[in-house]
């Protein structure tokens, strides 16, 4: 078994200026197959139980009463054999407790993280790249060798902790002392809409405030509302986006200064990024 990707040429430009002349890359996207509907998952579960598709329905449905009604109390509930899942929120931060509300929560997130045995079976499986270039020719077929870094949202807060540390140690040097070390920069990302976004370098998710060097290629990739074109700047220059079966994605060479990735998935009110969302 493998995961299919697919690396497709596109034009990607960094301003509205029409005389542009954009730059080509290949920029990667997962090939997503159909969805699985839940009475194919049911039959599928019922032949490797050797139970009925009746008892396993009823076992279905039955699990799913527990795993909502538990959720929403706010416990983090055990999917069996998967993980855990778990409900998070979004919200603004306020200096003085008299303005802490819940108009501040923008969005409210449920959040899933997966046993050690999913996420080492996720890194262990090879993914297949098809290149394609800009008149649609397959060009190039290759087997990956990454690392198989898989994301975990229990350590996302940690991570952006240390990823802020490092911008403001890579701000500093800049000021200060040369340094034989590259300088680096941070880069903070926001998004509005009620639309899914990641931004991602070298197929590694970047969190907002990450320490990036100049010239480091950012890629992104939205799913936005339903009926909504989505929209990315970087410190006010827009970047240009290409659809691909409902999924915008570009990018962008990093600045060499502390710069503001805004994402735009389309209407809804604004939310903190979230590389998991």
């Amino acid at each position: 078994m493998a995961l299919k990707v697919k690396a497709k040429e596109k034009k990607l430009k960094f301003s509205k200026d029409e005389n542009d002349p954009g730059i080509w890359r290949y920029v990667m996207v997962p090939d997503l197959y159909s969805t699985l509907d839940q009475d194919k998952v049911i039959k599928e579960a019922a032949i490797r139980s050797g139970v009925s598709e009746g008892v396993m329905q009823a076992c279905w449905k039955g699990a799913g009463e527990v795993i909502k009604a538990w959720a929403t109390e706010g416990h983090s509930v055990a999917l069996p054999g998967l993980g855990n899942m778990r409900f998070g929120l979004s919200a603004k931060a306020v200096e003085k407790v008299e303005d802490v509300k819940t108009s501040l929560i923008s969005t409210r997130r449920i959040i899933f993280t997966p046993t050690t045995a999913l996420k080492e079976e996720l890194a262990n499986t090879s993914i297949q790249i098809t290149c394609y270039d800009r008149l649609g020719n397959i060009v190039k077929r290759v087997t990956s060798a990454d690392p198989g870094t898989v994301e975990d949202p229990e350590n996302e807060n940690s991570e952006n902790t240390q990823n802020n540390e490092q911008g403001q140690q890579g701000s500093q040097s800049e000021q200060g002392n040369q340094s034989q070390q590259a300088t680096t920069f941070a880069l903070t990302i926001s998004k509005t809409g009620i639309g899914s976004a990641s931004v991602t370098k070298d197929g590694n998710a970047v969190t907002s405030g990450a320490s990036l060097s100049e010239d480091d290629e950012v890629e992104i990739s939205i799913t936005p509302a339903e009926g909504q074109t989505p929209t990315a700047t970087v410190n006010g220059s827009e970047i240009e986006l290409t659809e691909d079966n409902g999924v915008y994605t570009g990018s962008f060479a990093m600045p060499g200064q502390a710069s503001t990735l805004i994402i735009n998935t389309g209407e809804g009110e604004d939310d903190d990024y979230d590389p998991n969302a």
